[in-house]
């Protein structure tokens, strides 16, 4: 029964877009739909694979933005929630900076970065900005959740504040933890996309959000909705590689990734 359930879960979802693709086809060869307007599916597969020289170009360059931004949120944020969990003063100082960064819309924040940064320094940085906070606030609960039973029976062994830290505060702020790179992994490649579509309005750029933007200019569409399949690709392969990593860490042990061996 399980093993039925585990086909359908991914049975459906793929049955589901492939209706979806079909009722489009349909739907643009019924009401001959001009491609600058809707391009079918089948076209945007076919300007996919003609383009694919320029198209994968841009993919890697906005991947290794992505990728930058989001290792110096999880090494930053990771660092910072431990600074705030040994210091109280720090945490009531720098914490509120912290959210004013997470609250101000990254798309009002990349034109003046462009000004003051190299634009592919500032487009790294907005990536950053975007994905820093989640990592940073659920490493912060995570360390500040442990069970004061635990850390109380600590404090009677005579553990030091780095024992503490070591043995009991980090493992049962792993869960937390991973649960804010799953959420920053996706943040990141949305922080780079909004940089490069103010770095491409700036006259510079070579990612697929710049791709994007430059095809809607030239009236493009079949290429722009290529550009965009590969953005929502690349989107779910790292929400899909950030939470495997996630459940390889915690699946012998974890009450959520037990619940999902079952």
């Amino acid at each position: 029964m399980n093993a039925f359930q585990n086909v359908g879960r991914w049975l459906l979802p793929v049955a589901v877009l492939a209706a979806g693709l079909a009722l489009w086809e349909f739907a643009v060869r019924v009401n001959d739909i001009p491609p600058y307007v809707l391009p079918s599916p089948l076209a945007v597969l076919q300007t996919l694979a003609s383009d694919w020289p320029v198209l994968s170009e841009s993919l890697g360059v906005t991947l290794l933005t992505t990728l930058q931004g989001f290792i110096a949120a999880a090494v930053g944020g990771v660092a910072l929630a431990l600074m705030f969990n040994q210091s109280r003063w720090l945490e009531y100082s720098l914490f509120p900076y912290a959210v004013i960064l997470q609250v101000t819309p990254v798309i009002a924040i990349a034109p003046l970065l462009l000004i003051y940064l190299p634009q592919q320094v500032a487009v790294i940085v907005c990536a950053w900005i975007v994905a820093f906070f989640p990592v940073l606030s659920n490493t912060t609960l995570g360390l500040n959740s442990v069970d004061r039973n635990l850390s109380g029976l600590f404090q009677l062994y005579g553990a030091s504040r780095l024992q503490t830290l070591r043995y009991l505060k980090l493992p049962a702020a792993l869960p937390y933890i991973l649960g804010g790179l799953r959420i920053a992994g996706g943040l990141a490649l949305i922080g780079a996309v909004v940089a490069e579509i103010a770095a491409g309005a700036a006259g510079a750029g070579s990612g697929l959000a710049f791709r994007i933007a430059e095809s809607g200019y030239r009236l493009n569409i079949p290429r722009m909705f290529a550009a965009l399949l590969l953005l929502s690709v690349a989107g779910i392969v790292i929400h899909g590689l950030l939470a495997l990593v996630s459940h390889l860490v915690l699946r012998r042990w974890h009450e959520s990734a037990l619940g999902r061996e079952n």
